[in-house]
């Protein structure tokens, strides 16, 4: 089903982060990638999914979601870092996901919920940014989550730990990693009110715009 198709159907707005694995994805032991991703739009039919890596039409994966627990699903269409997934599963588990949509969906909107994401980790409202590695490259990356000192990545490339590296305009150090991705700690600590404009941006945003918001040199994490 295409995504424009999808959108004109009744689905409800929840942020659920979950884990997939692709086909023909595999880490240097020959196993498969796990990646980090988050869903924007769910019905108990299909989802609409946030990634770093998109995959392919038709593609057959694996995911799991906090909430909803391992969901067996198909891509059906796909967008700019996100891809609209055709759930699999039976009737009554369709009719259990319907509830716990409907509970989620108010859960999200309690006051109290809204206040604990303001805490010492949290997941900024555009989860995608840029890795720019110590040669230069430049890869989209999808953020697990960042506090003032650090941020969690998901990613097609696996800089080992140590690496020095820049999400976004800050600049750190893999320090772990991750069944899903890596950990990096910044080599100076950000403000709450910083973060979003520093950390979260797109690889065209970066090429268009870094000249403007200068990355910290390499060097600072070098030694």
């Amino acid at each position: 089903m295409p995504v424009q198709d999808f959108l004109n159907q009744r689905a409800v707005k929840v942020i659920v982060d979950g884990s997939y694995t692709l086909p023909n994805w595999y880490d240097p032991q020959g196993k498969l990638r796990t990646f980090a991703c988050r869903t924007t739009r769910v019905s108990p039919f299909r989802m609409i999914v946030e990634v770093p890596v998109v995959g392919k039409i038709g593609d057959r994966l694996s995911t799991y979601f906090r909430d909803f627990g391992k969901i067996d699903c198909s891509i059906s269409d796909t967008m700019d870092r996100s891809f609209l997934l055709e759930l699999e599963m039976t009737r009554e588990r369709r009719e259990k996901l319907s509830d716990m949509l409907t509970w989620i969906e108010k859960k999200q909107q309690n006051p109290a919920v809204l206040e604990l994401r303001k805490s010492a980790r949290f997941v900024p409202p555009v989860p995608h940014s840029t890795l720019t590695l110590a040669d230069g490259s430049i890869h989209p990356c999808f953020i697990i989550d960042c506090s003032v000192s650090g941020v969690a990545v998901s990613a097609a490339v696996q800089p080992p730990v140590g690496m020095p590296l820049a999400v976004g305009a800050c600049v750190g150090r893999v320090v772990r990693l991750l069944p899903n991705g890596i950990a990096v700690k910044f080599v100076e600590k950000q403000t709450v009110r910083d973060l979003d404009r520093l950390v979260a941006r797109t690889v065209a945003a970066k090429i268009d715009a870094g000249l403007r918001e200068p990355v910290a040199p390499m060097s600072a994490v070098m030694a």
